[in-house]
Parts: structure tokens; C-alpha cells; sequence
């Protein structure tokens, strides 16, 4: 085994709902700024277990999304203790194999690998993403009649392969990160959850 993680993710950019990139079609403003981050409710990379700890991306993705060259900072918990941080950079530097290198393929630049203090929080569909001094948000899946999340299936890009994405909007999206050139201040923009298994 090489890494085996199971869990949860929250992610946010400035197009507005839903992000054209999921269907391979260029972001709303040309170039696309976002986060995404991945709760491990469970998982192990080789025997370091990682349960309960996060990773996030901060990403500036110069043109259309399945073109690559992304210039991401990746984040890694605070909490996490160095095996586990050495762990965790190095299935996200696409070193293990599996979906989360074929995702890292699309990272053209990464700019930094950095602990921060990360809050992870979904309650009842409701998601908040706090990353150190970087990052905020909130927000919350669309619903459909019958009351359940609006589901993404079997679309051509997707931070979860495998797994269906509920479309949502982020009330609050604030991004701050000198190192990307990204200053943010948003309402009502493109949100995503999910779940999602990942093993190579």
C-alpha cells in the first residue's frame, strides 16, 4: 500500500455557480483563483496514519483547468507531525501514484509546502474552511425537490475522481496570499463538496 485516505472536501473559486471548469470549458474570468481542501476522516500513507488531519491548496490556474500549469502553495495541518507532514507533501507532489498524482500533473509551479492552522467544519450540509490568515469560507450545497444535495456526476474534471460532487455557493470567500498574487473578497461564487476514497 502506498497511501489510502478516505474523507472530506471543501472547495471554492471565484467563477460563479456552477465552475465552468468541471465541464473542461475555460473559467468565467480566463484565469481561475480557488481553494480546495481534504479532511481525512481516515487514512494511512505507507504506516503513518493521517486520520483527522487536513490538507489545502491555494491555486492560481492561468487558463483552462485541464491545461495545467497551476500555481498552487499546498498547506499541510498544523498538527501534523513531521512524518506525517513528509507523508502528506509527498502524495500531493504526485511521488505515490494513484488519482492524487494524476491531479498533481495538473501543478505546473508549486510554490510553497507549509504547515497552517486549518479548520475543516461541515454540519448538516453547511461547510466552513478556515486556512491560517490566508483563507475563509462559507457555504452551503443547492438542494434539489426531494431536499437532497444537487449531485456532479461523470464530468470531465473533478477534485474527487470517482466520487459524485455537491454543487453549492459560498456565501463568504476571502483569499488573501502574497506568494500567488491573489487578493479576494467575495459573495455568491462557484462551491463545491464531496466525498471521497483514494487509495494507490
Amino acid at each position: 500500500m502506498s497511501y489510502s485516505l478516505e474523507g472530506r472536501i471543501l472547495e471554492v473559486c471565484e467563477c460563479k455557480v456552477l465552475c465552468p471548469c468541471w465541464i473542461g470549458e475555460d473559467p468565467d474570468n480566463g484565469t481561475c483563483r480557488s481553494t480546495v481542501a481534504y479532511h481525512y476522516d481516515k487514512g494511512a500513507v505507507d504506516d503513518v496514519d493521517v486520520s483527522g488531519l487536513t490538507i489545502a491548496l491555494a491555486c492560481f490556474i492561468p487558463g483552462n483547468v485541464l491545461k495545467g500549469n497551476w500555481r498552487v502553495i499546498i498547506f499541510v495541518d498544523e498538527r501534523a507531525s513531521d512524518a506525517q507532514f513528509e507523508a502528506l507533501a509527498s502524495v500531493y507532489r504526485g511521488e505515490r501514484g494513484g488519482p492524487l498524482a494524476d491531479f498533481a500533473k495538473l501543478f505546473g509551479d508549486i510554490v510553497a509546502i507549509e504547515r497552517a492552522a486549518i479548520d475543516f467544519d461541515v454540519r448538516e450540509g453547511k461547510g466552513t474552511l478556515k486556512v491560517g490568515n490566508t483563507t475563509y469560507a462559507e457555504l452551503e450545497p443547492y438542494l434539489g425537490p426531494t431536499g437532497e444535495p444537487t449531485k456532479l456526476v461523470e464530468s470531465i474534471f473533478s477534485t474527487i475522481p470517482g466520487s459524485p460532487a455537491f454543487v453549492g455557493k459560498a456565501s463568504t470567500f476571502r483569499m488573501q496570499d502574497q506568494k500567488l498574487g491573489i487578493d479576494l473578497d467575495l459573495s455568491g461564487h462557484n462551491a463545491i463538496q464531496g466525498y471521497f476514497t483514494f487509495q494507490a
